[in-house]
């Protein structure tokens, strides 16, 4: 068991950004090769950033809700395909800390392990003895091309019962990976396909889904720790809203730093600076940057507080989770639209970071968990008295 000295949020949100022009200066290379770049992944582990959800007895930090949010958005500012990437990882890692404790000592003797994951249940599970044999594919797994373990989850079929939905934790070694990475948006996340050929899992290694979206660890460990005695959703949620929170800081960073050489073609301003439209312009994304913080931070501090007070969630307050992190998400779109609809017609070559901002949130919100009308619908039914129809909540 190790014993280290655990970094405040100050110092990670500080560390976060010092690795900022490094990221960035790699962000094109991510794009153009769909992967992120070796060096960043260096520069991510020297910050500490694969230990933010390990817990301590293996060095790692334990870190709150709200710091992941701050340091992804940090992140975001670099390269929003980092910052995803990094916020991915952290929410497999968090579930690894829910399995029985030789499991977690098994993950976590990797220093600065990488665990990537999905929670579509695109695979089947056969049971074996010893556990089970896993056949099947899942799309969208960012960060596997630089991951040690996946967290997967498969259909448990067993003549005569019904069938049970598990989550199982398979190192990368065990896998395929089809490189079928070609998108608009968040290019360098390289988030392939990867596919599962009889494939046998111990069962130490396999929960069943329920417990793990319902936050029960099955490690006496982790569960006197008050990270890990929450639901599912409004964790991962809370980890994944800091990218679209930084790319918004990013686009408005990236026009600001524009303004003062441009012209608005074809009329008298000799810098858009001086427009009153651009007066407008700026203001009004500010103001939604400035909104998608809000709900990031509300949804934050409510996961970080009923953990901290051991206290039970309510359907009503993780659908809010669900519809705080939407709402973060369409307002920093909003916010990137505006400045990137300001840019101008010179926005569009390749080298000029908005055009790869606005895809990369744009990307973000079309996210299955993500989207923002999903979530708001979400919301909405359960505030009218209705039952929630989906599982993921």
């Amino acid at each position: 068991m190790l014993t280290i000295d655990v970094p405040t949020r100050d110092e990670l949100v500080r560390r976060a950004a010092q690795s900022v022009p490094a990221l960035r200066s790699k962000a094109a290379w991510s794009e153009e090769n769909r992967r992120l770049h070796e060096e960043s992944i260096a520069v991510l582990a020297e910050a500490g950033v694969f230990r933010l959800r390990t817990p301590r007895r293996h060095g790692g930090y334990e870190c709150d809700t709200r710091t992941l949010v701050e340091v992804a958005a940090e992140l975001a500012r670099a390269d929003g395909s980092t910052a995803w990437t990094a916020s991915v990882y952290w929410i497999p890692t968090w579930m690894a800390c829910l399995f029985p404790d030789e499991v977690q000592d098994e993950v976590f003797a990797t220093p600065d392990v990488r665990v990537c994951g999905t929670l579509s249940p695109t695979a089947t599970a056969a049971p074996v003895d010893g556990g089970v044999v896993v056949n099947g594919r899942w799309g969208f797994v960012s960060g596997a091309l630089h991951s040690h373990w996946q967290e997967i989850v498969a259909v448990r079929i067993e003549p005569g019962a019904e069938p049970v939905p598990i989550v199982a934790l398979v190192p990368m070694s065990d896998l395929q990976i089809v490189d079928d990475w070609h998108t608009a948006g968040l290019r360098g996340t390289g988030s392939v396909t990867t596919v599962a050929q009889d494939v046998f899992v111990p069962a130490a290694r396999v929960l069943p889904l329920g417990a793990v979206l319902s936050g029960q660890p099955a490690s006496e460990r982790s569960a006197a720790s008050a990270i890990y005695r929450a639901p599912l959703l409004p964790v991962a949620s809370a980890s994944s809203v800091g990218t679209a929170i930084g790319l918004a800081r990013a686009a408005r960073e990236a026009f600001l730093e524009r303004l003062p050489d441009r012209r608005i073609t074809y009329t008298d301003y000799e810098s858009q600076r001086v427009a009153p439209l651009t007066h407008l312009q700026v203001a009004e994304a500010t103001m939604k940057i400035d909104e998608a913080e809000f709900h990031a931070h509300r949804l934050a501090a409510t996961v970080d507080a009923k953990a901290a007070a051991g206290e039970p969630w309510t359907i009503e307050e993780r659908a809010r989770a669900r519809a705080d992190m939407g709402a973060a998400c369409r307002l920093a779109k909003e916010a990137v639209d505006v400045l990137n609809n300001a840019s101008g017609g010179s926005s569009i070559y390749s080298h000029v970071p908005i055009q790869r901002i606005e895809r990369d949130v744009q990307a973000l919100n079309l996210h299955a968990l993500m989207h923002p009308d999903t979530n708001a619908e979400l919301y909405g039914r359960v505030l009218c008295g209705l039952e929630p129809n989906t599982h993921y909540i």
